[in-house]
């Protein structure tokens, strides 16, 4: 499938859905919007992802050089900024689908659903769960599978990474290992998932538990998409309900080097370590013994490889568990643990 990937103003450092799929998904990228970078291009900002152009928007593109346009950023809130409503438009009008994992529901909007239906185009919010979820029963334990979860010290910390490079190199080593999207990027990679922070609080926990049950018998590992952070403001609900509903047997504490607030929460200070360690293990432990057994670490604010391993190293010091950066360094002393 070709597509472009819409990140205005936001790649790639707030473009985490973007890159996500320029790392991991299994689409031909033809290009990156983004209105702020027009004549560059995604090696100039980041070289280890699928290289392409990047444009100032969708009417920079031939009418039959997409099948898809992809939203690739998502502010605090999930709202919709009307600045896109241009692109989104020439998208349409080219005959593309559109994907979106906002909250605001693309396909609800009058003026898109025409353009849609006049088109023969396709809009998926994929943020927009299934109408048939239930509360969990507590059962995710009886699967066969080993059961990972990513959590975090805060938000966009490197949980989808972390959860896609340990699946990824699990699989490469031998071992049968399956991933468990639980947000809008981990859908968009894998084709398949439920959207937890946009689920009925009492629905949260049984939509990752009806999740981890449908593949849970089919594979070795379970690789689980954290989301936000037990202390979070705003966000905990869902990182609880995914603690909740996986059962995980072993956690990986995931953090950026350097971060000592909240992301857009900056009043709030982050805790110790420890104190995320206690937190995560004894709020856990009524519902599964889980625990953290290893960390990762975001350098990528870190200038050389040298800062980098320092930072890991004391990283690994303070939860008192093996820990790397997964995109900079191997993971292969966390499987070691892990798998």
């Amino acid at each position: 499938m070709r597509i472009a990937i819409l990140a205005h103003e936001k790649f790639p450092d707030r473009a985490k859905t973007a890159l996500g799929v320029l790392r991991y998904a299994d689409h031909d990228v033809v290009a990156v919007l983004d209105r702020a970078n027009d004549g560059r291009r995604v090696a100039d900002f980041v070289p280890d992802v699928q290289d392409a152009p990047i444009v100032s928007g969708t009417a920079d593109l031939e009418s039959d050089a997409i099948d898809t346009l992809l939203i690739g950023i998502s502010p605090i809130g999930g709202e919709f900024d009307e600045s896109w409503r241009e692109d989104v438009r020439t998208a349409l009008k080219y005959g593309c689908d559109v994907v979106s994992g906002l909250h605001y529901f693309l396909a609800e909007d009058e003026e898109f659903a025409q353009l849609a239906a006049e088109n023969d185009c396709e809009i998926r919010d994929v943020r927009n769960p299934p109408a048939d979820l239930t509360v969990a029963a507590g059962v995710a334990d009886e699967v066969d599978a080993e059961v990972i979860l990513t959590v975090g010290t805060d938000c966009s910390v490197g949980k989808m990474t972390t959860t896609m490079e340990l699946a990824r190199d699990a699989r490469a080593a031998g071992h049968d290992a399956a991933v468990i999207p639980t947000g809008q990027t981990g859908i968009m990679i894998e084709g398949w998932g439920n959207p937890i922070d946009r689920v009925v609080s009492d629905f949260t926990a049984g939509a990752v538990e009806e999740m981890i049950l449908e593949k849970g018998d089919e594979h070795d590992y379970l690789f689980v998409e954290g989301q936000g952070s037990i202390v979070h403001p705003a966000y905990s609900p869902v990182t609880l309900g995914i603690l909740h509903g996986s059962m995980a047997d072993t956690l990986v504490l995931c953090h950026e080097a350097g971060r000592e607030e909240i992301h857009g929460y900056e009043s709030f200070s982050l805790p110790s370590l420890p104190t995320y360690i206690d937190l995560y293990e004894s709020v856990a432990e009524p519902v599964a013994e889980s625990q953290v057994v290893a960390g990762a670490l975001n350098t990528a604010g870190l200038e050389n490889d040298e800062q980098a391993r320092e930072a890991v190293e004391e990283y690994a010091d303070a939860i008192g568990a093996p820990a790397t950066d997964v995109i900079r360094f191997e993971t292969d002393e966390l499987l070691t643990e892990l798998c």
